[in-house]
């Protein structure tokens, strides 16, 4: 029999000392009264619940139209756990996953919502923006109910609103989620606590420390029990579905919705597949150098690819480039849009930035907007605005047309070398013999090669493949 701890070291009171110093605890309990209108406001909460139990009640067609990564996934699970637990029949509920790089807003995305007769449509995690609304009400029978967590102001026409946007610290929408089911319905809080946390770490990665500040603390318990790296795991293979050219986005939410634990879906075999052409896709694109900005502060990688990695390579190349004045990695990708005409491009804040203060931290769509100003063509932010710098400051991608993209490229001044400092001190010139030492390896030539094709030089660590903690900025890109 293994031996028991004694009473007196399990209650030593120095070692509760710095066990709370390190993890100081927030009850659930204490959290609501401390943070009354988080994960967002309680009047939002309140609305969202009776919207879902009045879909319950009334017997409506609800279709469920979650975004397709781990955060949005995770998210229409939740809703549809809820809505079978509470007693709603099956056959009254479908889930619409959008198309490959369409927005919620296209006509030809309202023409597919609209043909499945709903009479509720509930939509996660997919971004907001003003607009008609996303479901055209048929005598006002159709009502949409909106959760998110991107930063918005501006919402669809008709709809109901519950955004964490602005209520600090931002949750993710898969836990804005499960904290609005969770009053629902008692089955909740066990059977979707471990889905909650899996779209958590999908777009923060492992950093939260639940039971500190308005972090429920009961899903420190959830993460502990599944592991960090058995969710992140499940993370990467849910994201790699709507990664690849062939956009199978179906296959990642039939794992979510079968699975008990997080390890069915790390080994669900179409997911594994579909994780490792991802895998070599973004080898092939990662090595491409980047060039930079006239001011330094923005690095651009081009890329062409059918995949949609150049988030992945965004947040790779963030986590290794470190240059004075650098502040936005920008990755471009000419190729992933089946119609040819746009341009998809995801920008990461420089992984040393993170470090600072949230104040003093630059805000990315803020930067992209700043340089949008200077395109000289004056229609550029009407033609591309509605796409154009969504997501996070810190973490924000789009889409623009192909033309006007190389407009803002312009208005960067990317490849402009900046001006001389004519109070710099002149260096005094090396000979040739000491201008190259034949011992140094890591010179800027030998580290990215000679660009004369995608995949040339090495790669930054494979470690930092994006999957994991992406921060959302996809939402177009």
């Amino acid at each position: 029999m293994a031996k028991r701890k004694s009473e007196s070291a399990a209650s030593s009171p120095s070692k509760r000392v710095k066990r709370e110093e390190r993890e100081p605890d927030t009850s659930d309990e204490d959290a609501q009264q401390v943070f009354p209108d988080w994960p967002a406001p309680q009047e939002q909460l309140n609305m969202a619940r009776d919207f879902i139990r009045e879909c319950v009640r009334d017997k409506h067609k609800v279709v469920i139209v979650p975004d397709k990564d781990a955060d949005g996934l995770s998210s229409g699970r939740i809703i549809y756990h809820t809505l079978t637990a509470m007693g709603h029949p099956p056959d009254l509920i479908s889930v619409h996953l959008l198309a490959k790089a369409t927005p919620l807003f296209e006509d030809t995305e309202r023409a597919a919502l609209d043909a499945l007769g709903a009479t509720r449509a509930i939509v996660l995690d997919q971004g907001s923006r003003a607009g008609p609304p996303i479901l055209d009400p048929r005598g006002g029978t159709v009502q949409t109910l909106i959760l998110d967590h991107h930063q918005s102001s501006d919402f669809p026409q008709h709809a109901k609103v519950v955004s964490a946007c602005k209520s600090e610290p931002i949750a993710t929408t898969s836990l804005l989620t499960y904290l609005t089911c969770l009053p629902l319905h008692a089955s909740v809080r066990g059977e979707c606590d471990w889905v909650a946390v899996l779209g958590v770490i999908g777009d923060l990665g492992g950093g939260v420390k639940w039971g500190t500040g308005p972090w429920p603390a009961h899903l420190r318990e959830t993460e502990k029990r599944w592991t960090k790296k058995a969710l992140g795991d499940a993370v990467s293979m849910l994201n790699a579905p709507r990664r690849t050219a062939e956009y199978n986005v179906q296959d990642a939410w039939n794992a979510l919705l079968k699975a008990k634990e997080p390890a069915e879906i790390a080994t669900n075999r179409d997911l594994v597949a579909a994780r490792q052409r991802v895998n070599l896709e973004v080898e092939r694109c990662t090595h491409t150098p980047p060039k930079f900005s006239k001011d330094g502060r923005v690095a651009l990688f081009r890329i062409r690819s059918g995949y949609q990695v150049h988030p992945v390579i965004a947040t790779r190349w963030a986590g290794h480039l470190k240059t004075k004045k650098l502040q936005m990695i920008m990755v471009v990708n000419t190729a992933y849009n089946p119609t040819g005409k746009y341009a998809h491009f995801s920008c990461r804040i420089s992984a040393p930035l993170r470090k600072l203060p949230d104040g003093e931290r630059p805000n990315l769509i803020e930067l992209l907007q700043e340089y949008a100003s200077r395109v000289e063509d004056a229609g550029f932010m009407e033609r591309n605005g509605d796409s154009f710098a969504k997501g996070h400051k810190e973490a924000t991608g789009g889409l623009v047309y192909m033309d006007d993209f190389e407009l803002l490229a312009e208005a960067m001044e990317i490849g402009v070398k900046p001006d001389a400092d004519p109070n710099a001190t002149p260096k005094k010139s090396k000979s040739k013999a000491k201008a190259i030492d034949p011992g140094q390896k890591n010179t800027l030539a030998s580290y990215f090669g000679t660009p004369t094709k995608e995949g040339s030089g090495p790669s930054p660590k494979k470690e930092e493949s994006g999957d994991v903690g992406e921060g959302k900025a996809e939402l177009l890109s």
